[in-house]
């Protein structure tokens, strides 16, 4: 019973964090430390819970892309979505193979969440001074390909968050815009990233896992990821991110404390 208990809490706290600019890779490690450690194929799998609610979010988007290419706007979004994608893979395969690793310490987390915050608040600040622009530029589309893979080496980071204030950093200014296109590229990415992780888990384990209480963590994912990311697409609308940033901040300094403490 404990084991599905905690596979539902560890669901939950994918569903809600992968996509809110907070960090689920951060959270998961900080809910490990005190529910232990998961398999690689059970993060993989309920990250994979998350993706799906998203894909079902934006799947008019999708479709509109994939069949509506021979409208301009259409094909030069999606080509700006491919590039995006294509340089993290190309990036996130050099990393791999010089043996970049996320680290499971607490400390590296709670400074990646306290300087993520900073810089929300510092990239808000600038964007307030700025028109609201919806248009995605070549050079935004570039750059959050790598913020992509800068989040995948930093836990802590928030690949949501890193791509989004990325986004608006370089141009693209409108929340909404940028949180869309932050969104998109990560479909492709995650499921690619996911399906590897996963095919090397499972060879690994040789295919031993609690499957039942991996079914559980996966159903809830999906289902707080899809109510998360709704919520968010409506919050955004009217609302700066600064509320993410005081809880990251909040959140990394309460982490430095428990470990100078020695509880965690």
């Amino acid at each position: 019973m404990n084991d599905y208990l905690n596979a539902i809490i560890l669901g939950v706290i994918e569903g809600i964090t992968e996509f809110l600019p907070i960090s689920s890779t951060g959270h998961l490690l900080i809910a490990e430390h005190w529910l232990g450690e998961r398999s690689d194929t059970f993060n993989v799998v309920i990250q994979a819970g998350a993706i799906l609610a998203v894909t079902v979010i934006y799947w008019r988007r999708i479709l509109d892309l994939i069949f509506e290419w021979r409208d301009p706007f259409h094909r030069d979004y999606a080509a700006k979505l491919i590039v995006a994608f294509l340089i993290t893979a190309v990036l996130g395969f050099v990393a791999t193979k010089l043996g970049f690793k996320l680290p499971d310490a607490l400390t590296p987390v709670a400074w990646a969440l306290i300087i993520g915050g900073f810089w929300i608040l510092a990239v808000e600040a600038y964007v307030a001074r700025e028109a609201q622009i919806p248009y995605v530029s070549w050079p935004t589309a570039i750059i959050v390909g790598i913020a992509q893979i800068v989040a995948g080496i930093f836990p802590g980071t928030s690949r949501s968050g890193a791509t989004i204030f990325a986004a608006m950093l370089t141009g693209t200014t409108d929340r909404a815009a940028a949180t869309e296109f932050a969104f998109l590229v990560g479909i492709p990415t995650m499921y690619a990233a996911s399906a590897y992780e996963l095919l090397k888990a499972l060879k690994a384990s040789g295919g031993h896992e609690d499957w039942p209480a991996l079914a559980i963590a996966f159903i809830v994912s999906t289902v707080t990821a899809f109510i998360a990311v709704k919520w968010l697409l409506g919050y955004i609308r009217t609302h700066r991110f600064t509320v993410f940033a005081i809880y990251r901040i909040l959140l990394g300094a309460a982490l430095l404390a428990a470990v100078a403490y020695g509880l965690a």
